[in-house]
């Protein structure tokens, strides 16, 4: 008998456990007395149990959305957007901040905007007050005015959060990149870095009327130059580098004329001595011909001897009367005796 009333008293208390679990006659009485009856059913608390919705989570919101003034959120709005996988706490803290601070957002753009990963919450709060982003965000920009003098610039970017452009726009990366890229084409566009040096405020109006934030989740308040440096003479020493550039040209240019030059006059002693293996050639036939000539008849002693005269005669003239200056000039006939 005792084992019995036992399994009957743990019988009746996991009931009530059960009972209390899957009806939160807790959770209904506040839903009642926050906001009065046929707001919040019975039925709708045990119906959330049943599909793994936390029953404290939807009350809660609905509770704080009505007391808000946002009467139009509904328990089967909330339940459907934690389905789907949603923060229903910053979705209900972003709708009553936008309330409050009469930014217009309704409850499909909410959940939609906390659906696709934004924190809608924060987005509402950057409406509000707006957040500061730094271009770069490290460092400086360098850019080369055209008087080829570098000038290093470093911005800060108010903005706030454009929330219909939240679904699909860009984030601060790319607002970073277009004020980078406005600021150097700013830089570029000046004269001289003098310019750039007592106008800074030339490159925000300049980056600002651009419409950097096009496409992106955020709308550019002001552009402001935080850090202005001179750099570098970068076109001094893209000159000095083309002049060495053009020097090794011109140097390469002149070996290979030289070298074309030696190649010339190798040529040309070799074309020299050439010749004078025709002429030695030449010479060592005129005893053949003589010979020839005795032979044939064509030519006698005396012919011979007087040519011997007049070469004898020539080469002692030559001798009294001395070199000339700067001749190279040998005798035209010689002794083949």
């Amino acid at each position: 008998m005792p084992v019995i009333q036992i399994a009957l008293l743990i019988f009746v208390v996991l009931f009530i456990i059960l009972f209390f679990y899957f009806v939160p006659l807790g959770m209904w009485v506040q839903a009642v007395v926050s906001l009065g009856l046929g707001h919040i059913r019975i039925v709708d608390l045990i119906r959330m149990r049943l599909r793994k919705i936390s029953p404290r989570l939807v009350v809660d919101g609905v509770i704080n959305t009505h007391k808000a003034g946002l009467t139009n959120i509904s328990t089967d709005m909330l339940e459907t957007h934690y389905l789907a996988g949603g923060s229903v706490v910053n979705v209900v803290a972003a709708l009553i901040a936008a309330d409050k601070a009469n930014i217009p957002l309704q409850f499909a753009t909410a959940t939609a905007i906390d659906l696709a990963g934004r924190d809608v919450k924060t987005a509402v709060q950057t409406s509000v007050y707006p957040k500061v982003i730094d271009a770069p965000a490290s460092g400086t920009l360098a850019a080369v005015a055209k008087d080829g003098i570098e000038v290093k610039a470093r911005a800060r970017v108010t903005v706030r959060t454009n929330i219909p452009g939240l679904v699909g726009g860009a984030t601060d990366d790319t607002i970073i990149a277009r004020v980078g890229e406005g600021i150097v084409s700013a830089i570029g566009s000046a004269t001289t870095y003098s310019d750039v040096l007592e106008n800074p405020d030339s490159i925000s109006k300049s980056v600002l009327n651009k419409g950097l934030d096009s496409g992106t989740a955020f709308e550019i308040l002001s552009i402001d130059i935080a850090d202005l440096d001179v750099g570098k003479n970068i076109g001094a020493s893209l000159q000095a580098d083309q002049a060495e550039a053009d020097l090794r040209v011109a140097q390469a240019r002149a070996e290979t004329r030289r070298a074309m030059a030696v190649a010339e006059e190798q040529e040309m002693i070799a074309k020299t001595q050439e010749m004078r293996a025709k002429v030695v050639e030449a010479e060592s036939e005129v005893p053949k011909a003589m010979a020839q000539a005795f032979r044939e008849g064509n030519m006698g002693i005396f012919d011979y001897y007087n040519m011997k005269n007049i070469v004898a005669d020539t080469g002692m003239r030559d001798s009294i009367a001395g070199p000339k200056e700067g001749s190279t000039s040998e005798p035209d006939v010689h002794d083949h005796d």
